[in-house]
C-alpha cells in the first residue's frame, strides 16, 4: 500500500535515521493557498505536505503507518501497484523584483522557444527594409517603409532591446537609428515581458480564485473593473500586475455580461452609446435573463413551468473556448435562476485540446460532433462544435431563433480583415436573418472600426446598430504581444459594439 500522507524522500530519511519519531508542526500559510502542514525530522529535513480530504489523527499513527508501509525498506516487499518515485526538477521561482529577463536568456524554456520563433518569423521594422506584406492599417509599422527609402531586403529580427528584452530589430545599428520610434512602445513591451515571466514564475496566483454564488439582493456594480470586483466580493487585488493577469481571463464573460445585464453601464442617455433599437433588443433579452420569482418549490404544489435556457452563440471561438470553466460560470452568478447554454462554434474551437476532449464521431444523433459539458453547474451548459456556423445554419440545426432567448457573441472576429473576411461573407447574411443581437469586440480601435465599416458596406441598409463602437469598460488591462510582429501590441476586447438585422415595423394605412 502506498503511503498516503508523506513522500518517499521523508520515508527514506526516517528509515535511515532509525525510524526517528517525527514532530508535527504548523507553518504560516496564506489564507488563500489552503491549509498546509509539514513534518520535520530530527535531522532538520522539511517537506511540505498539502492536507487534503483527511487529516492526520496522531503522530504515533502516522509513524506506525510510515514504518509499516515503507516501500523502500528491504524488510518488506514492494506493494502491488506502487510505482517507484521519479525525481522531478524543481521549477525556477522568479521573485516579483526579478521578472525582467530578455526572452533569449529567460529562465523559462517556453519563453526561450518563443524567442526563437520570433527570430525565425518576425521582420525588422526599420524603414530601410522593403515591405513584407500589404499595408492595411496606418498604424502598421510596414507603412513606414516607402519605395524610395526602402532599399534593403527584408531581414528577421535578431537584436534584443536591452530596455524591453524583446527581439525587435535585425541589428543594433538599426535599433539605435530607429530608437525614437521604438521608445514609443518600449515601456509597454517591457511590461508585457514581465507579465509573461510572471505567469512562468511558479508563484501562487490568488487572483485566479473566483467567488461562488451571491445572494440576489446584493446588487453588482458594473461601472468598471474595480466596482465589479468589490461588489462581487473577489479577493482583494492590490498589485497592478495581478490585476492585469485577472482581467485577461475575466474580460470574456464580463464583456458579454456588461452589455446584456440589466445593470449594464451602457444606456440610451447622452454618451451611453446604446441606441433606441438596441434598447428594444436588449430589453427583450433581459426579460428572460432576469426572470421574476415564480414561487416554485420542491413539492407537487410548487411545480412551475420552466423557460428554455438562454442560448449564447460564440462564433469563431478560439482561446475563449479553452478558458477554465470556472471563468464562464461567473456569468451564472450574475443571472440568478436563469439557465444558460454557451455554444462555441468554429474550426479552431478545440485547437490543442484533443487530449482533454477527443472529438466524438459524427452520428445521426450528433451530426456535427458536438462536445457537451452539462455537469459543470446547475444552470450552465457548454457545447462546442468544430464546424463553421454557416454550415450548421443551412442544416437548420439551431432554428428557430427567438430574440428573447438567443444572442450572438463574436470575440475579435476580424470581419474586415483581408485574411478572414471571406470566411464571414456567407455567415453574415445568415446572422442578420435571425434578428437577434450580435455583439462584437476588437483588439484595437482601428480593428473595431474596420469590422464595422465592412458590415455596413456589405449589408448596406439591412443593419440596425444597437450599440455604438467604443472602448470596452471591461477590456483586458494586460497588453499582448504579436509573435510575428513584436511591435504590434494589443489588448483583449479593447472595444465593443453591437448590431442586428434590420427589422421593419408594420403600419396600418387608412
Amino acid at each position: 500500500m502506498q503511503p498516503a500522507y508523506t513522500c518517499q524522500r521523508c520515508i527514506n530519511s526516517l528509515l535511515r535515521r532509525g525510524h526517528a519519531k517525527p514532530i508535527l508542526r504548523h507553518g504560516r500559510t496564506n489564507r488563500n493557498s489552503g491549509s498546509r502542514r509539514y513534518i520535520q525530522s530530527s535531522g532538520g529535513d522539511t517537506t511540505f505536505l498539502k492536507q487534503q480530504r483527511r487529516s492526520v489523527t496522531s503522530v504515533e499513527s502516522l509513524n506506525d503507518r510510515v514504518i509499516r508501509n515503507a516501500p523502500g525498506d528491504p524488510r518488506f516487499g514492494k506493494p502491488f501497484g506502487v510505482k517507484e518515485p521519479t525525481e522531478t526538477p524543481e521549477r525556477v521561482l522568479l521573485q516579483p523584483n526579478n521578472l525582467f529577463h530578455s526572452f533569449s536568456n529567460s529562465p523559462s524554456p517556453a519563453i526561450r522557444r518563443r524567442a526563437a520563433m520570433m527570430k525565425s518569423h518576425a521582420y525588422c521594422p526599420h524603414p530601410d527594409h522593403r515591405q513584407t506584406r500589404i499595408v492595411t492599417s496606418p498604424h502598421d509599422p510596414e507603412a513606414r517603409k516607402t519605395t524610395k527609402q526602402s532599399t534593403q531586403a527584408p531581414a528577421h529580427v535578431n537584436f534584443e532591446c536591452p530596455d524591453c528584452g524583446l527581439p525587435v530589430y535585425c541589428s543594433e545599428k538599426h535599433w539605435m537609428d530607429d530608437y525614437e520610434h521604438h521608445a514609443e512602445i518600449c515601456d509597454t513591451l517591457k511590461q508585457a515581458n514581465e507579465d509573461d515571466h510572471d505567469l512562468h514564475s511558479g508563484r501562487f496566483f490568488p487572483e485566479f480564485e473566483y467567488p461562488g454564488p451571491q445572494i440576489e439582493e446584493i446588487l453588482v456594480n458594473m461601472t468598471n473593473w474595480d466596482t465589479y470586483l468589490y461588489t462581487r466580493e473577489y479577493n482583494a487585488i492590490n498589485e497592478d500586475r495581478s490585476m492585469r493577469q485577472a482581467t485577461r481571463l475575466l474580460t470574456y464573460p464580463m464583456t458579454l455580461a456588461s452589455v446584456i445585464h440589466e445593470l449594464s453601464p451602457y444606456n440610451i442617455r447622452a454618451g451611453g452609446r446604446l441606441t433606441t433599437e438596441g434598447l428594444k433588443s436588449l430589453s427583450a433579452l433581459r426579460y428572460s435573463l432576469h426572470p421574476p420569482r415564480s414561487g416554485g418549490g420542491m413539492d407537487v404544489k410548487g411545480l412551475r413551468p420552466s423557460p428554455p435556457p438562454v442560448r449564447i452563440f460564440i462564433l469563431g471561438a478560439r482561446a475563449e473556448s479553452s478558458l477554465p470553466r470556472q471563468v464562464w460560470i461567473q456569468l451564472e452568478y450574475l443571472f440568478h435562476r436563469c439557465p444558460l447554454h454557451l455554444i462555441f462554434i468554429g474550426p479552431e474551437s478545440m485547437t490543442n485540446r484533443d487530449d482533454e476532449f477527443p472529438l466524438p464521431e459524427r452520428t445521426p444523433a450528433n451530426p456535427f460532433g458536438g462536445i457537451v459539458e452539462d455537469r459543470i453547474s446547475n444552470y450552465t451548459k457548454i457545447t462546442t462544435f468544430v464546424e463553421y456556423y454557416h454550415t450548421m445554419h443551412k442544416a437548420n440545426y439551431f432554428q428557430p431563433f427567438d430574440p428573447y432567448f438567443d444572442c450572438f457573441m463574436l470575440f475579435h472576429p476580424g470581419l474586415g480583415h483581408p485574411a478572414s473576411a471571406h470566411e464571414w461573407e456567407e455567415t453574415l447574411p445568415q446572422l442578420l436573418e435571425t434578428k437577434v443581437p450580435i455583439i462584437c469586440t476588437g483588439y484595437t480601435e482601428w480593428d473595431m472600426q474596420r469590422d464595422k465599416k465592412w458590415v455596413e458596406d456589405k449589408m448596406a441598409g439591412e443593419v440596425d446598430i444597437l450599440m455604438e463602437a467604443g472602448e470596452n469598460r471591461f477590456r483586458s488591462l494586460r497588453w499582448d504581444l504579436n509573435d510575428l510582429d513584436p511591435g504590434d501590441i494589443s489588448c483583449g476586447n479593447w472595444g465593443v459594439w453591437a448590431f442586428r438585422g434590420k427589422r421593419y415595423e408594420t403600419t396600418m394605412k387608412d
